[in-house]
């Protein structure tokens, strides 16, 4: 029971003196990390989530069932998209989970263990379609730009083992996925909260800065070198070639790319320095939603992947006398 005895004035000033001299910065962040997630970001989440998980797996599927029913002959760029979509796909399944532990914050109740392997189909296979996306595009830029040594670099054979290179060195991820909170957590939130540890990970933030600044600088400069090449290609005479429509497809997956990923990659960078007080923790509550708000809008990149596919991959089957040079050049 409290002492019902009167506590001075100055009692009182000694007490919130003594508070804010034994916290430190880091206190202070490990409170606003725990802080609850905004209502403007649920709804957000939740208006951005529903549609790309039911277009995105309408699409992804229509694309896989062009790409296995009705090609009849794989080549590199299809065994890269079917990666691609297979991985996009699986991250899809996650979205529905993330909305659910949003919503019920500290109250995740489906286990640890559950958590640990959504967060891991999450955040590896969307590093792994960001490099399966770049394989799209060198292979593209190699088909194009070097058709005679695209010759002996080029099989499906080849894109399949860079496939699976991949798929396994992402999963080698799935390592820090499983540390992302606190041990001997009982993950009461999943998708959020994650440790201390996790933010003064230098490594980690490394590591996945360079996949996406890498790959975005590569992709930029294949795209423009494909474009250079299939505008020397184009007819004056015609300039509504397959040329010109591959140029459109080219640009549209880049353009996806870059308006996807990068806000979100930006954003975690600043929030990054911010929870190790390199940057005022003052940004700290309007950094940690604006960087969820751009992981969802990043998702989007699954569903806009299957969109374009699809529509390439109906388009090519439907002109069957520019099947095969539209298919090298396009995927």
């Amino acid at each position: 029971m409290f002492s019902a005895t009167p506590v001075s004035a100055d009692t009182n000033l000694s007490t919130v003196v003594i508070f804010f001299s034994s916290s430190t910065p880091g206190d202070m962040n490990d409170t606003l990390a725990k802080s609850n997630i905004s209502d403007t970001v649920k709804l957000f989440q939740l208006i951005v989530y529903a549609p790309t998980f039911t277009l995105g797996l309408l699409f992804n599927v229509m694309a896989l069932s062009f790409l296995f029913f009705k090609v009849k002959k794989l080549s590199e760029s299809t065994v890269y998209m079917i990666a691609l979509i297979f991985l996009d796909t699986l991250l899809l399944f996650t979205l529905p989970f993330k909305i659910i532990s949003y919503h019920r914050q500290d109250m995740w109740g489906l286990g640890p263990l559950f958590c640990s392997t959504l967060e891991s189909l999450y955040f590896v296979n969307m590093y792994g379609s960001i490099l399966i996306s770049l394989c799209i595009c060198v292979d593209r830029y190699i088909a194009i730009r070097h058709p005679f040594t695209a010759l002996t670099l080029r099989s499906t054979k080849k894109a399949a083992i860079v496939c699976a290179v991949i798929c396994l060195a992402t999963s080698v991820g799935t390592v820090a996925t499983f540390q992302l909170h606190e041990e001997g957590n009982s993950n009461s939130s999943c998708f959020h909260n994650f440790s201390k540890s996790t933010w003064e990970n230098v490594g980690l933030l490394s590591a996945l800065e360079t996949v996406f600044f890498g790959s975005m600088a590569a992709m930029i400069f294949c795209t423009v070198q494909i474009i250079r090449c299939l505008r020397k290609r184009r007819k004056p005479d015609n300039p509504q070639t397959y040329a010109t429509r591959a140029e459109k497809i080219v640009v549209a997956n880049l353009v996806a790319f870059l308006v996807c990923f990068t806000p979100y990659h930006v954003v975690y960078f600043m929030y990054f320095l911010v929870k190790n007080n390199i940057l005022p923790t003052s940004f700290q509550k309007v950094l940690r939603d604006t960087t969820q708000v751009t992981l969802c809008w990043a998702n989007l990149n699954c569903c806009l992947d299957g969109v374009c596919y699809y529509f390439v991959l109906r388009e090519s089957l439907e002109d069957p006398l520019q099947n095969s040079r539209e298919t090298s050049t396009q995927n």
